[in-house]
């Protein structure tokens, strides 16, 4: 008796959800195109099922490997997806001509607390950083949080030593980006602030979420007319035992060696592949991301995974026979780590060419669940876009908010004043991943790196049906 009552209850239960999942869907979806609904289911379907951006992001990967503008790795990446595109028979495919630096970083860098037992760091040189000295540099080390400590300590005890920045990126902030863009200063000005003040060298603490040993790289830049001092970031560990050399002895010395070398500018692409619009061919809509990579670790996250997502959306279109109304563009940026040349040169041949681009979205926030997209454009714009959210799931895309674009695409926007998306993944484990050796094809998880794709293509789907 207990048992049938039960199966009653269960199937009761299981009833009532069944009617309030139904209601729940028809509620959401109504009001909605029922064309558009049944497209953009079938994007994802396409996307989930045959998995061609993860498969593409493996090539590209374990094949290729990383890929640092003016490398074997940026040319072989090159001649693939352009190979890649013409075995899509995209109506257009073609590369775009620019040079960009060439840093080398030579051989692995060596960090030591000089001591009776030297105690090896764990270090990678900044990007664009010039070397030490054949025989490395030996120096005091001087501890700082923030740049202005430079100016507040003064010459007098800058003047011969390494300079230590030790802020950690703030982990009170959900927003790691944010966490990122609060910290990055002491890598990216840091050397050349403490150059003026005369120090021979800088280190830094890694700018990352992860407390763990592993370094992250990322450019540094030097000011014309102000030394160059060699300059490296140590993993968070690593930080954290110089910190406490420097307590247990405020006298303690640094050793650090490195080779890096950076040679005349050397020539290189973007890569672009289009689908021509049959009613406003002359309107483009640009998607893209970067090609290049730093050379540790694979590019995965940062950026081949937005280059794939950018390529399989033109894919997604010719396999579901999405006919599109505008020239949709995908665009593999080179360059945007250490110089952004990609970006600027696709942006001046389109003023250039008087091109007319309706909007350009980025995708250079890694691999992970999709979570919504930041616009720069009008007001109105935005508020359109926010109409468009039932047709997302909302495990998926749960906002548009004002602000976004990318590295690449910002030269658009200011040259051209082409209105611009940033595609936001979840961010919680990007800067555990971010310029380091942790940056690996292992650590894309499928299903969310293919849900990327999907939203950036059913996004561009609507955009080009509506326009802004």
């Amino acid at each position: 008796m207990k048992n049938a009552k039960f199966n009653i209850l269960k199937v009761l239960f299981f009833t009532y959800l069944f009617i309030y999942s139904f209601f729940s869907i028809k509620a959401q979806t109504s009001g909605l195109d029922k064309e558009d609904v049944k497209v953009i289911k079938g994007i994802y379907d396409e996307s989930l099922t045959s998995r061609d951006t993860y498969k593409l992001l493996d090539h590209l990967c374990n094949k290729i490997g990383h890929r640092l503008s003016g490398s074997i790795g940026a040319s072989k990446a090159v001649e693939w997806t352009e190979m890649i595109m013409n075995s899509y028979s995209f109506d257009k495919i073609y590369k775009q001509d620019l040079f960009v630096p060439n840093w080398k970083r030579g051989d692995k860098e060596e960090v030591k607390i000089v001591g009776q037992k030297d105690e090896e760091l764990n270090v990678l040189a900044l990007g664009m950083s010039v070397s030490t000295p054949k025989k490395g540099i030996s120096a005091k080390v001087v501890e700082v949080q923030d740049i202005e400590d430079i100016e507040i300590l003064g010459r007098d005890k800058i003047k011969g030593k390494i300079v230590f920045f030790n802020r950690p990126t703030d982990q009170r902030l959900i927003s790691t980006g944010s966490a990122y863009g609060g910290a990055v200063d002491q890598r990216t000005a840091g050397p050349a602030e403490a150059a003026k003040y005369g120090a021979v060298a800088v280190v830094i603490r890694s700018i990352g979420t992860a407390f763990d040993d592993v370094p992250h790289t990322g450019v540094t830049r030097y000011v014309e007319g102000i030394k160059k001092i060699p300059a490296a970031a140590l993993g968070v560990i690593s930080a954290d035992r110089l910190t406490q050399a420097l307590k247990n002895n405020p006298n303690v010395k640094l050793f650090i060696k490195m080779n890096c070398e950076t040679l005349g500018d050397a020539p290189s692409h973007n890569v672009v592949g289009e689908l021509i619009g049959n009613e406003f061919p002359n309107e483009i809509i640009t998607i893209g991301g970067h090609l290049d990579s730093w050379d540790v670790g694979q590019g995965a996250h940062d950026d081949g995974a937005g280059c794939m997502q950018s390529i399989q959306v033109l894919r997604l279109f010719q396999k579901l026979g999405i006919k599109p109304k505008r020239t949709i563009r995908a665009v593999m940026f080179m360059n945007e780590e250490n110089g952004t040349r990609g970006g600027l040169k696709y942006a001046e041949l389109a003023k250039k060419n008087s091109e007319n681009h309706l909007i350009a979205l980025e995708s250079d926030a890694g691999a992970f669940t999709p979570r919504g997209f930041g616009v720069t454009a009008e007001a109105s714009t935005i508020e359109k876009f926010r109409t468009w959210l039932p047709y997302f799931d909302r495990n998926t895309i749960n906002y548009f908010k004002k602000g976004g674009g990318g590295v690449d695409i910002d030269p658009l926007n200011r040259l051209l004043g082409t209105p611009t998306i940033g595609f936001i993944p979840d961010s919680q484990r990007m800067f555990d991943i971010h310029h380091s050796d942790n940056d690996s094809f292992d650590s894309v998880h499928p299903r969310e790196l293919e849900l990327g794709t999907a939203s950036i293509a059913s996004l561009i789907y609507l955009i080009d049906k509506y326009g802004l």
